[in-house]
């Protein structure tokens, strides 16, 4: 018999944790009605200055067959957690889980920008990519480095050998699933292998941090300049001086502005 599942969810509780919090975003999603197109990321939102939408899109999931699919086999991945004597572990796991959001999403976005403007493929322009399957892939790939005699189990019933599963479940969806992102899948495959082979390598307590405050603070700036939200309390100027951009509080009554100058955003060029 296996574990209780009190006892999976304490030894994998980063795990647990995001894939509570992707079915809480999913069932937010379905009671408001929300579209993929409004948390989705595509090359023309990002070069509309909608950064934020590189992170909405990792933890959310339209239908619920995508997100059953991506929970599940994140849940089987979670075993990474365990195996801190390996130089993994939970601290590992919540770096570089950080890393392969971030790192996947650009790089898909890098992926449509080259055939976009190289190859003239239009089509990619408005392909809209939603899911965690970045970050699913991802640490399918490291597994199969780390630890190639790991089993990927997917539904409590189907297991795959680790070493074979991040090309075989990307051929497996984009044959299944034909609106899967198949560069987004194998963006996530491209940056695990990255991690494992030591070429993404140094994260810290430190580094994760410092990149979580840079995060958030892009994801505020741009969901303000995007006109996605309206943050009463931020004002963001442009200013003629071609310098870099000024932050400072404003004194107004009781409370204090944050006033934020920067260059304006100007067309296809920011990717």
């Amino acid at each position: 018999m296996g574990k209780p599942l009190f006892n999976e969810i304490l030894e994998k509780p980063a795990t647990s944790c995001i894939i509570g919090k992707c079915s809480a975003i999913w069932f937010y999603i379905q009671k408001k009605n929300i579209g993929y197109s409004h948390v989705g990321v595509s090359y023309e939102t990002a070069i509309e200055g909608h950064y934020w939408r590189i992170i909405t899109s990792a933890f959310s999931h339209i239908s619920v067959l995508h997100l059953v699919f991506n929970m599940s086999a994140l849940w089987s991945l979670g075993v990474v957690e365990r195996l801190g004597y390996m130089g993994l572990g939970i601290e590992f796991y919540l770096h570089y889980t950080l890393v392969l959001v971030v790192l996947s999403g650009m790089l898909v976005l890098g992926a449509y920008h080259v055939l976009i403007q190289k190859f003239k493929l239009e089509y990619f322009r408005r392909v809209t990519a939603v899911g965690y399957s970045c970050v699913v892939f991802g640490w399918m790939t490291i597994l199969s480095v780390k630890q190639p005699s790991t089993k990927l189990e997917l539904f409590g019933f189907l297991s795959l050998p680790i070493s074979f599963a991040p090309f075989e479940s990307l051929i497996f969806t984009s044959i299944i699933v034909p609106q899967a992102s198949f560069m987004g899948h194998l963006s996530g495959i491209i940056v695990g292998y990255a991690i494992a082979w030591g070429l993404i390598h140094g994260m810290n307590n430190y580094w994760a941090v410092s990149m979580l405050g840079w995060i958030a603070l892009v994801f505020v700036l741009s969901l303000k300049q995007s006109g996605a939200f309206d943050f009463n309390f931020l004002e963001i100027e442009s200013v003629t001086d071609p310098s870099l951009p000024s932050v400072r509080f404003l004194a107004s009554g009781n409370s204090r502005t944050l006033q934020i100058s920067s260059l304006p955003v100007s067309g296809p060029d920011l990717v």
